[in-house]
């Protein structure tokens, strides 16, 4: 699992076992291998490459892949494994055109790790005329159904919950893909605790220019890319005479009054994803909603979405619906994904 923050690529072990209506899981061996600034700009820039430089970077993404799964195994001396799950790196979502283009998904990836991998999970979905995104609720139902909510905070935020009887789920705002921007200015990866954030301050006039962006006032099903944020946050930021603090400051405020607007009064709210870490987010957050906030183990924060598309490939492989058109807008319920045998 590789996501929008460019944190590196989570690799994770996991076991599934279907008992009595319900499935079980256990996360045994984690691990997330940090990008190098050379693979954080290609993979930041590759939304600008032509058709050909795509292509080229996809092959050398799948050998970068192979290489870390075959380490991650040989390190952990890993003996049995049925499948190997893949989501790839997005590097293009534009599913309102038609189109999500999710890199390290190649057939080759089968031939050079020497197992059964499953892939691209957010293709066919688009085809069916959904957004190919949120893909993790069907996880959330199966293996978190104990919460009212499971929210996770990585690039982006998103939400997933039972309403009468569907799963709902969507993007709400950016969070890490803007924050790391900012603190990556101050000369950090990310801002830790949100200590920058917390010694900044709002400037209301770009925190109301924020909270009025049309895309909040949108109904589900709906998702975001990066493409969103370079023409919708990025010039708004760039544009404000404030210091990287104030605008840490800024827009940690917005991100959590936009979670704050999703959720009941006395819900519980499941978190996870690296977002979690920000104290300071996860304090506003508090201060503006009345629900109980649950924050798991560090594995499961750090590899929930790792170990849901590993559940999704599991599906999959046996057939089964691991993709919601209640979630996506697709035409209908659909078991996504492509197997590729070695």
């Amino acid at each position: 699992m590789s996501g929008t923050s460019l944190d590196g690529i989570d690799l994770a072990e996991a076991t599934f076992n279907y008992s009595e209506g319900k499935w079980n899981f256990k996360i045994l061996k984690a691990r997330t291998i940090p990008y190098s600034s050379y693979w954080k700009n290609e993979l930041r820039e590759a939304i600008n490459y032509s058709q050909e430089q795509l292509e080229r970077l996809d092959f050398k993404y799948t050998e970068k892949l192979s290489e870390e799964i075959l380490g991650f195994i040989r390190r952990n001396n890993i003996q049995e494994i049925d499948a190997i799950c893949s989501h790839g790196h997005t590097i293009l979502h534009q599913p309102e055109k038609g189109f999500t283009l999710q890199i390290g998904n190649l057939p080759r990836l089968a031939k050079l790790v020497f197992r059964t991998v499953v892939c691209d999970f957010r293709t066919q979905d688009v085809n069916l005329g959904g957004q190919g995104a949120p893909l993790v609720p069907i996880g959330d139902r199966l293996l978190f159904s104990e919460f009212d909510y499971c929210l996770n905070l990585g690039g982006f935020a998103n939400v997933s919950s039972e309403v009468n009887g569907n799963r709902i789920a969507y993007d709400i705002c950016p969070v890490n893909i803007v924050l790391n921007r900012y603190a990556e200015k101050l000369g950090k990866d990310f801002d830790e605790d949100g200590n920058w954030a917390r010694s900044g301050s709002v400037n209301s006039k770009l925190l109301e220019k924020l909270n009025a962006l049309p895309f909040y006032s949108e109904t589900p099903p709906k998702s975001l890319g990066l493409e969103w944020v370079n023409k919708n946050i990025f010039p708004i930021l760039d544009d404000v005479n404030s210091s990287s603090k104030d605008i840490l400051r800024t827009f940690t405020e917005h991100i959590a009054m936009q979670l704050a607007n999703q959720f009941s009064e006395g819900a519980s709210v499941l978190i996870t994803g690296g977002g979690v870490y920000n104290s300071f987010l996860i304090e506003r957050l508090k201060n503006l909603s009345a629900v109980t906030v649950i924050v798991p183990s560090s594995k499961l924060i750090e590899y929930k979405e790792a170990l849901i598309f590993g559940l999704l490939g599991i599906l999959k492989m046996r057939g089964e619906v691991n993709c919601l058109a209640s979630v996506t807008g697709a035409k209908s319920n659909h078991s996504s994904g492509i197997v590729f045998s070695p």
